[in-house]
């Protein structure tokens, strides 16, 4: 019988969540005294139900929550601590590989360059990876309001710091009325440099969204790809080159891309042959773990024992590692999906 608890103890991957949206409560109180910034309120209970996310009315108003969060992110310390510290969180829901987005211009406020701040969340990533076991990588994002010539610019430092721990490059941000298109120029440059490729398509715009991600921009892999079903040509071509979509249902009822989890998509994917695993988007707005994600696909969405296994090895097969790295975790999680 499946039980929250023993969703806990499943071996899992996390492929989309994003840094600015997973710092701690008490962490982010301390931020903000190191950094003069004044916060909505001042302890840690009450900062997390109002970080919470539950009474945005579309996308770009769930995004406002991360102004609080990116204020916190100036200086090296600062991300070097929040990306430590999400190591430390995943280890504690049986995490065994995570992949952190981020856009580096967002921390770049208080005059640092992207480098040092590459620099700063791979250094909190490896000290915690050493400590904790869990194998991490970035994924580097541009935002869709960006100017082009910035999305070209944190590409370029993305291939270049593909041997240090970069491993893919996406686009983020407000999607209606931005098509992913505009900034070609810079997933041209990412998929020369042989990047992974994702991009948030599908949720706040339809399928046309996600048709530009994976004609134009190469993706990899889709985040969210809610309304990949709005094209019954798009969805087959997206299952029949194993795209894999990145699925977060609770975020996507929180910024109202679905009514409620029980209407989500996933379950209509997943039964229609698509590549499909959960994520989380962002433990603090959200209020969710992983584990939770998997539970609630279970409880609303029905899915099974088996099934569930079937999703956490699709998040494990279509990691952005090398296939000898992805083949060797593989091994180790079937063997323990196995034992559990």
């Amino acid at each position: 019988m499946l039980t929250r608890e023993l969703m806990g103890r499943l071996p899992k991957a996390e492929l989309h969540v994003h840094l600015d949206g997973c710092l701690r409560p008490d962490t982010m109180l301390a931020l903000a005294r190191q950094a003069r910034v004044s916060l909505p309120v001042s302890d840690p209970a009450t900062l997390r139900k109002f970080m919470r996310v539950d009474n945005a009315t579309n996308l770009e108003d769930y995004l406002r929550r991360f102004d609080i969060t990116i204020a916190l992110l100036q200086t090296p310390e600062a991300v070097e601590r929040v990306a430590y510290e999400m190591v430390e969180d995943a280890a504690r829901d049986n995490v065994r590989y995570l992949e952190v987005r981020y856009c580096p211009q967002l921390s770049r406020v208080g005059g640092m360059t992207l480098e040092e701040v590459l620099d700063a969340e791979l250094r909190g990533l490896a000290r915690g990876e050493r400590d904790f076991g869990v194998v991490t990588r970035v994924i580097n994002c541009s935002l869709r309001h960006y100017d082009p010539a910035v999305s070209l610019e944190i590409a370029e430092r993305s291939v270049a710091y593909q041997g240090n721990g970069v491993v893919a490059f996406d686009l983020a941000g407000g999607e209606a009325g931005r098509p992913p298109g505009v900034h070609k120029a810079a997933f041209d440059v990412a998929a020369r440099g042989y990047l992974g490729i994702t991009v948030h398509a599908g949720e706040a715009a339809g399928a046309e969204s996600v048709a530009e991600a994976v004609h134009l921009c190469h993706a990899n892999r889709i985040g969210h790809g809610t309304r990949l079903g709005e094209s019954s040509r798009l969805l087959e071509y997206v299952r029949d080159r194993r795209i894999l979509i990145e699925t977060n249902i609770t975020s996507n009822v929180q910024t109202r891309a679905v009514s409620r989890a029980s209407k989500h998509p996933v379950r209509g994917y997943f039964d229609a042959g698509l590549n499909v695993t959960l994520c989380t988007d962002a433990w603090l707005m959200t209020g969710v773990r992983l584990s939770d994600e998997y539970w609630l696909a279970h409880t609303d969405l029905g899915f099974s024992r088996e099934e569930i296994d079937r999703l956490i090895l699709n998040g494990f097969e279509s990691a952005f590692l090398s296939w000898p790295a992805r083949l060797d975790l593989l091994g180790r999680v079937r063997d323990e999906l196995a034992s559990i």
